[in-house]
């Protein structure tokens, strides 16, 4: 029995209730799209990236949106929107017509199930397609809901509840999902093209809770989060697809009283998975900041977020140039450019750091108050960066024999 079914589209009504959050960008990096705010009501709203400056273009409709509708901008400059609408999923396609905003209805998804939940899916590859995840109490279904010939359809079902979605190839044909079913969260792969076939992708441990975050198709890089070599506690790690090295877990990826989320890895570094910079945000009591970090370095590069950064957003150029959108008074569409400290440190070798860093000690700071300078020299004034937080005295081995990244089929 299928998660959700298919109805015909229908009129807004009320969202979730939820609060809108930063903003997505196309597969290409060449739009962006987010609900702005007009004093107490919601609009979407389209920008775009690739030109000289960036502008936003307004798209409100007839009546303000909840806020709980999903946008995500796909490569033709369109807005996919996901509305629910009494107890179903309405999408649309909103685009700018003169003065005012067209609507291409899409059709709707039904779930029988109250309790189910349906998200859009990160931006697939090529962007003239979008993908929705329903989870149910039993199963989740992976649909189609922008792109296809007949409105939405379902590609897929799998036993147990699903989080997460990386795309792990520019055809747009693996998805990588979180998956639980009854014990331990592991990583599968869903082939959308032979009928929702699913094979593991990251079992570290028996017991572990692993899951992708982040997946590079030029470079194979893995960014992943599992609690393999510290029982009961997330750590951040990374693998190459393909390799059959152990994932790695790097001790200056631990800030002491922060939550780090990766949010973009670099493009364009093919076979050089270990230079590659991947940008972080961090959470700490004095706010939200920007890291970047690559696997041949040990340690992380803190820098000062832009004022407005749509917080979590951003995406990197191939000749590694972070941009970073945000929004404020002055400026409502403006898209900051950062360069960070290019790669000093040599690549690890093999085997050096497999659960823990070799020596224990990193060049790794915790958060200053309010957004942290780059790590200065010990004499530089200001607050003391307090040490890295110690590693567990008896890591556990987190090989990747039960799924070794090589095995994955692709043809």
């Amino acid at each position: 029995m299928t998660a959700c079914a298919i109805e015909p589209s229908a009129g807004h009504e009320d969202g979730d209730g939820a609060e809108p959050t930063g903003c997505a960008l196309s597969a290409d990096g060449a739009y962006a799209a987010r609900l702005a705010s007009a004093g107490d009501s919601w609009f979407p709203e389209r920008w775009t990236l690739d030109g000289p400056e960036p502008y936003a273009v307004p798209l409100p409709r007839n009546q303000p949106e909840e806020p709980g509708t999903e946008v995500q901008p796909m490569t033709d400059g369109r807005v996919l929107i996901h509305r629910l609408v009494a107890g179903r999923h309405a999408f649309s396609l909103l685009y700018p017509t003169g003065p005012g905003t067209g609507e291409l209805p899409l059709g709707a998804i039904e779930c029988p199930d109250p309790a189910a939940r349906l998200r859009l899916l990160p931006p697939a590859p090529g962007g003239e397609r979008a993908y929705a995840l329903a989870v149910g109490r039993r199963s989740t279904a992976v649909w189609l809901v922008a792109g296809g010939t007949f409105g939405p359809r379902q590609l897929a079902e799998l036993p147990g509840r699903c989080s997460g979605g990386v795309w792990l190839d520019p055809a747009g044909r693996l998805l990588a999902l979180d998956r639980e079913t009854g014990g331990p969260t592991k990583t599968v792969v869903v082939d959308l093209e032979r009928g929702g076939e699913v094979s593991p992708l990251l079992q570290i441990a028996a017991d572990s809770d692993d899951r992708l975050l982040l997946a590079d198709h030029d470079s194979g890089l893995l960014i992943v989060r599992s609690d393999a070599p510290s029982p009961g506690q997330d750590r951040l790690g990374w693998g190459v697809l393909g390799s059959t090295l152990p994932v790695r877990f790097p001790e200056c990826l631990r800030l002491r009283d922060c939550a780090v989320t990766p949010f973009a890895i670099q493009p364009g570094q093919v076979l050089t998975p270990e230079s590659c910079a991947v940008a972080l945000r961090v959470d700490g009591p004095a706010g939200s900041w920007v890291a970047v970090w690559r696997p041949a370095e040990r340690r992380v590069h803190h820098l000062p977020a832009p004022e407005g950064w749509l917080a979590g957003t951003g995406l990197w150029t191939p000749e590694g140039v972070l941009r970073l959108p945000y929004a404020t008074e002055v400026v409502p569409c403006g898209v900051a450019q950062v360069s960070p400290p290019g790669a000093a440190v040599p690549v690890p070798e093999p085997g050096e750091e497999s659960g823990r860093e070799a020596g224990g000690r990193t060049a790794c700071t915790t958060a200053a108050p309010g957004h942290p300078p780059e790590p200065g020299p010990a004499t530089a004034p200001g607050p003391a960066a307090e040490p890295a937080p110690p590693a567990p005295s008896t890591p556990r081995p987190v090989p990747l024999q039960q799924a070794p990244l090589g095995r994955l089929v692709t043809n």
